[in-house]
């Protein structure tokens, strides 16, 4: 299907199809864009309801001035005890829809808490906008860069507040601990890396099935392919399946990339990208149906800035290697994590010396709720715009490994010599398969990505139209983030 099709589509059935406009923000609502008091109540719809949604629908419903009014899901077996949990904390009744597109039609909902699969997540995002909505969506806010570009538009376009599920730009010691390596007090940085390193073993296969009844599974493939329903995508393995996930760098990681860029000062997306890995299971899990890596290595080069992660599912369990998910930052100087700094030349660790910093108070959902009413864009906690670069990240490094190719691991590719923490993590990677598996990498292989040169300005790779195919997909109508918001 061309663009040309797609825009002439949306333009011709925006407000019958998608149930969304521009016509819905109307002057004198609370969708008009106005400062509203602490008496007025902010009328929230949750998108997403079977796992993280739930903790979405708790937040909100124990806040004063505020009520969830609608609940979605393509699931509506999870409407009776959701409904109910709403009654009990709140006290009212909310609505229920198995369609986005008709809660968006309500004139009296002010916000959208989308917690969705991530391939939901822009385009919930961009009509919400477009219907007068603030939203508050889940990392990471888009299936691939096209889109995250697209919610920042939105966002723009239409006036909205939109906040991104990365919690840690709510806390006020990790905007510290970020301002104080900005500083130079520590030294110039030199890597900033961060770890995903949680239990992802497999997760077996499941045949083709009848989807369950109450369970619309065509409104929950949404933007992605038409396909046969099984039991692994439905609730939480999708985010193993390229269509609908990211990986665990765009589920867990998408975390620590953010810190991990944020700690780069003034920064937006590289000009490099290197990336290896593979997804490997125990022989008698051979039947494992994931697609994404559950190991895998991300390299992208700031101007001699380097942002390393390191990905690595076979932890815990049968593995003499833990779960690990923090962030380092290596200086000049030494090393800064977690609020503490090891001198490069040996001495004692100490503390990190920090000014106090300004983050919009209220929590992950308490601070959205703050700006809602303040409308004041600059005080929101993880932006969309930077939302739509630390996932991007996660995006760049997975294309960087789906276009590679197979290598023994003898291979040594030279980007590992650009720093020694590079190289580390290739050696725990080795490590951690042989301690998991009992592997004998001498007759194994693993995916070995291109280097790929990326424009940041422009948002484009260089020179490489396979990799440029990878930052957008076919879109399935009605489900299509537009081109033109």
């Amino acid at each position: 299907m061309s663009r040309q099709t797609r825009r002439t589509f949306i333009k011709r059935t925006a407000a019958a199809s998608a149930g969304v406009a521009a016509g819905l923000t109307i002057a004198g609502t609370k969708a008009s864009g106005q400062v509203l008091g602490a008496n007025d109540t902010i009328r929230v719809a949750v998108a997403g309801i079977h796992s993280q949604g739930r903790r979405h629908i708790g937040s909100f419903s124990g806040m004063k001035g505020v009520q969830v009014t609608h609940l979605v899901d393509p699931d509506s077996r999870l409407f009776p005890s959701l409904t109910e949990q709403v009654r009990r904390q709140s006290g009212n009744t909310p609505k229920c829809f198995q369609d986005i597109r008709e809660a968006l039609e309500d004139k009296e909902l002010d916000a959208v808490s989308v917690a969705t699969c991530n391939h939901w997540h822009s385009l919930i995002t961009v009509w919400a906008c477009q219907a007068g909505k603030d939203v508050y969506v889940e990392k990471p806010c888009s299936h691939n860069v096209f889109e995250g570009r697209q919610c920042v538009e939105a966002a723009r376009e239409y006036k909205r507040i939109v906040q991104h599920g990365t919690q840690q730009r709510s806390n006020p010691d990790r905007a510290a601990e970020i301002a104080a390596i900005h500083s130079g007090k520590y030294g110039k940085l030199l890597v900033s890396k961060g770890y995903c390193c949680k239990s992802r073993w497999s997760i077996g296969a499941k045949p083709p099935g009848k989807p369950p009844e109450g369970f619309d599974f065509n409104l929950w493939l949404g933007p992605a392919p038409m396909q046969p329903y099984h039991a692994n995508l439905v609730h939480y393995n999708w985010h193993w399946f390229w269509d609908f996930g990211n990986g665990d760098m765009g589920n867990q990681g998408v975390h620590e990339i953010d810190v991990a860029r944020w700690g780069i000062k003034d920064s937006t997306l590289p000009k490099r990208v290197w990336a290896l890995g593979g997804r490997w299971v125990n022989a008698e899990d051979n039947k494992d149906q994931g697609q994404t890596p559950n190991m895998e290595l991300c390299v992208f080069d700031y101007d001699g800035v380097l942002l390393v992660f390191e990905t690595r599912g076979l932890v815990g369990k049968n593995s003499e290697y833990p779960f690990k998910v923090t962030n380092e930052f290596y200086t000049t100087e030494g090393v800064v994590c977690d609020g503490k700094f090891s001198p490069k030349e040996g001495g004692k660790t100490y503390d990190v010396e920090v000014e106090p910093i300004h983050v919009t108070g209220g929590g992950t959902f308490g601070s959205f709720i703050n700006c809602v009413r303040s409308r004041k864009v600059e005080e929101v906690n993880g932006e969309i715009q930077d939302a739509h670069y630390s996932a991007a990240l996660c995006h760049l490094g997975n294309i960087a490994y789906r276009l590679g190719e197979q290598a023994p691991f003898s291979r040594r590719p030279d980007w590992l010599d650009l720093h020694g923490e590079v190289a580390r993590s290739f050696e725990t990677i080795k490590g951690n398969l042989e301690s998991a598996l009992k592997m004998d990498l001498g007759k194994q292989t693993y995916q070995l990505g291109p280097e790929l040169q990326f424009d940041p300005k422009t948002e484009k790779f260089v020179g490489n139209s396979d990799a440029d195919k990878l930052l957008t997909r076919d879109y399935r109508e009605p489900f299509v983030v537009p081109e033109v918001v």
